[in-house]
C-alpha cells in the first residue's frame, strides 16, 4: 500500500514524497489507519520496522491551527537519543505544515531552554518520563489540551525502571484521549498499563523477517567515551581503505568529524541534508574520482548514493535504526566483492544496542581489539614494501637520479632508505596516542570493577529506588541494568557503578534533580554524613530481628512476649 492512498493532508503527503518513501512497511501500513480514526492501538513490532512513521504521520495529521497554544500531543521515549531521534523525524514528517510545532524535552540538557521553547508554544512533545514528570511538576507543561500519548519502546522504558512515572504522566493526562503504545515485547507490566490506561484497543503484531548481509565481514571495537574521533584515525591509517564511508546521526557531527580528518591529513569530505545540490554534487564527484578518500555522512544524505569499490564503512556513530544499519554496510561488498565494516561503541548501553542490531540482522559482528601503534607500524612496512614490489614502472630520470647521489657518496641502499624513512614518518606522525580502554561489561554477574557513588538525599526526602534508577537513567543516558545495588539511607544514598564509565556518569549527573530536589553526586568514599544533633549514620542496614521483612511481628515473637506475662499471673496467684 502507498502513502498517497491514505486520507493525508497534502502537506504531509510531500513531506513523505521528498524523504523519498512510497510505500508501506507492515506496520505502518496496520497501524496509521486506525490511528488516523483516532483508535487505541497496540503495535508489538522490533526496532527496525519503520514504528517513528508510523505514529509519527499520525500525530503531525492530527495538529490543527487550534493547537498552537496547546500540548496535542505527547510522545514518550525510554532514552534521551530515542527522543531526539523521534523529534528529528517529525520535523521531517511536519516540514511542509507550518502549524506543527515539536519540542523535545530530556535529562543531561538545559532546564531552562526547554522551558523557554514550551512557553513558545509546542503542540508535540517528546521526551523521557522523568523530563516530562519534572516539567509537569514546574507546571511548564499542561496537558489540559492533551488528545495523544505515544509509549514508544514501552518494554524498554519499563526496563529502566518508569513504571511508575508513565503511571503518574498517564494518570494526569485527560481522561478523553488516544494512548498508543509500541512495545517488542509483551511482558505482564505492559499488559497491566494497557487494561488500565487504555480504551477497546487493536493489537497489531509484526514479525520482523530474517536479515542477511553476505559478503560482508563485520567487527566493532570497544572505545572509551570521548576517544573515537582518535580511534577512527588509527583505524583509517592502519587499514589504509582507498574508498571508504563513515556514518554519523547528526549534520553536527558530520562537520565536526570532517574538520578533524582534514587536519589530520586525511582526504575527506562530508555530506548532509543542509548542503546545497551544487555542494553535494562536488562532494560526490571528488568521491567517485578518488580525489576524496573518505565519505562522511548522514543516513539521510547517504540515500540514492550508489558508488561502487568502497572497501569499508565504518559506524561512528550506532544507527537509530536496525534497517539503517543493513542499508549502511551494504554500501561496500557489491558486485561480488568482500567487503568490511567497523563499528565504534562506548559503554555498555552501546554494547547491548549493537547486540540488538546483530540478533535483527542474524550477522556474526565480531570483538576485535584496536591496533597498537608498534602494529600498524608493521602494516606501513607491509604496505611500502608491497607497493614496491607492485611497481614495475621505473623512469629513466630515476636511475640518472641515484648515478648524481652516487657521485655524492651516496649509494642506492642509502637513498632508498632516506625516501623509505620520509614517507613512513609522513604517515606516522599524525597518529594520536591512544590508550587501550578497558574491556566493557558483558554483565553485572561477570567479576566487573564496580564503584559506588554517594548522592546527598535519602529516606528523609520520601526517596525510593525507582526514584534513584530513573533519575541516573534519565541524565546519562545508560540502561537501568548498568547500575548496581542501590543503598538508601537516612541523608544519603549510595549506588554502585561500573568502575570504566564513573568519569561519565559524574559529569553527566551534575546537576540532577531527584523528586524536585538538586541533588549533589560523588565518589563514595566510606565516610558517612553526620547530621547536627542525631547520632551518626552507619552503613549497617537496620534490621529488627523481632520484625517481619514487611514490618509485621511473627508469632514466634508474639508468643515470646506472652510467656513471661502469663508466668507473672501464675506466680500472683500462688502467692
Amino acid at each position: 500500500m502507498n502513502f498517497n492512498e491514505l486520507n493525508l493532508s497534502q502537506e504531509v503527503i510531500q513531506a513523505i514524497d521528498e524523504l523519498g518513501f512510497t510505500e508501506m512497511t507492515e506496520i505502518q501500513e496496520q497501524s496509521i489507519p486506525l490511528l488516523l480514526e483516532g483508535r487505541d492501538v497496540i503495535g508489538r513490532s522490533n526496532t527496525g520496522t519503520g514504528k517513528t512513521l508510523a505514529f509519527g504521520v499520525p500525530a503531525v495529521e492530527s495538529i490543527t491551527e487550534n493547537d498552537r497554544k496547546n500540548v496535542a500531543v505527547m510522545i514518550l521515549c525510554p532514552t534521551r537519543e530515542l527522543a531526539m531521534q523521534a523529534e528529528e523525524e517529525i520535523k521531517k514528517f511536519s516540514k511542509f505544515k507550518r502549524s506543527v510545532k515539536s519540542v523535545s524535552v530530556y535529562g543531561g540538557a538545559s532546564m531552562e531552554k526547554q522551558i523557554h521553547e514550551l512557553k513558545r508554544g509546542a503542540n508535540i512533545v517528546i521526551g523521557t518520563p522523568g523530563r516530562i514528570l519534572d516539567h509537569m511538576r514546574r507546571k511548564t507543561l499542561k496537558l489540559n489540551g492533551l488528545r495523544c500519548v505515544i509509549l514508544d519502546e514501552a518494554d524498554e522504558m519499563l526496563d529502566m525502571g518508569f513504571r511508575e512515572d508513565i503511571e503518574t504522566i498517564l494518570s494526569e493526562a485527560p481522561e478523553e484521549r488516544q494512548t498508543v503504545l509500541f512495545s517488542a515485547t509483551m511482558p505482564s507490566a505492559i499488559l497491566a498499563i494497557t487494561e488500565k490506561y487504555q480504551k477497546d484497543p487493536v493489537q497489531i503484531k509484526i514479525k520482523s523477517p530474517q536479515k542477511t548481509v553476505e559478503l560482508i565481514e563485520q567487527f566493532y571495537f570497544e572505545v572509551a567515551m570521548g576517544r573515537k574521533t582518535d580511534a577512527l584515525k588509527l583505524l583509517l591509517s592502519a587499514y589504509s581503505p582507498a574508498s571508504s564511508m563513515v556514518f554519523c546521526n547528526t549534520k553536527k557531527m558530520v562537520d565536526e568529524l570532517t574538520e578533524e580528518l582534514i587536519k589530520s591529513g586525511f582526504r575527506a569530505s562530508g555530506i548532509h541534508g543542509d548542503m546545497k545540490q551544487a555542494q553535494r554534487t562536488q562532494v560526490m564527484n571528488g568521491f567517485k574520482n578518488r580525489s576524496v578518500e573518505i565519505l562522511v555522512a548522514t543516513d539521510v544524505a547517504a540515500r540514492g548514493i550508489d558508488v561502487s569499490g568502497i572497501d569499508a564503512v565504518f559506524n561512528y556513530d550506532l544507527p537509530q535504526d536496525n534497517e539503517y544499519y543493513i542499508h549502511r554496510i551494504g554500501r561496500t561488498g557489491r558486485a561480488g566483492h568482500m567487503g568490511t565494516a567497523y563499528t565504534l561503541i562506548s559503554g555498555r548501553r552501546q554494547f547491548h544496542a549493537l547486540k540488538d542490531i546483530a540478533k535483527y540482522t542474524k550477522a556474526d559482528i565480531k570483538e576485535k581489539a584496536l591496533p597498537q601503534r608498534a602494529e600498524i607500524v608493521e602494516m606501513k612496512k607491509q604496505s611500502l614494501t608491497e607497493k614496491i614490489c607492485d611497481s614495475d614502472n621505473i623512469s629513466p630520470e630515476a636511475y640518472k637520479i641515484l648515478d648524481r647521489l652516487a657521485e655524492k657518496g651516496i649509494d642506492y641502499r642509502e637513498a632508498g632508505a632516506r625516501l623509505i624513512s620520509e614517507k613512513l614518518n609522513a604517515e606516522l606522525e599524525s597518529l594520536p596516542e591512544f590508550d587501550m580502554p578497558r574491556p566493557l561489561a558483558k554483565g553485572r554477574k561477570n567479576s566487573v570493577g564496580t564503584v559506588k557513588v554517594d548522592i546527598n538525599i535519602g529516606r528523609n526526602k520520601r526517596i525510593a529506588p525507582n526514584f534513584i534508577l530513573g533519575a541516573l537513567v534519565d541524565a546519562t543516558g545508560m540502561s537501568g541494568r548498568d547500575f548496581g545495588k542501590i543503598d538508601i539511607f537516612d541523608t544519603h544514598t549510595t549506588v554502585e557503578i561500573p568502575e570504566a564509565e564513573k568519569d561519565y556518569i559524574l559529569e553527566s549527573v551534575n546537576p540532577m534533580k531527584i523528586n524536585g530536589n538538586k541533588v549533589e553526586v560523588k565518589l563514595f568514599t566510606g565516610n558517612i554524613p553526620v547530621v547536627r544533633g542525631k547520632r551518626p549514620e552507619t552503613d549497617r542496614k537496620k534490621f529488627d530481628r523481632r520484625k517481619s521483612a514487611y514490618g509485621r511481628r511473627s508469632k514466634a515473637d508474639v508468643y515470646s512476649d506472652y510467656i513471661p506475662e502469663r508466668r507473672k499471673r501464675t506466680k500472683k496467684r500462688k502467692g
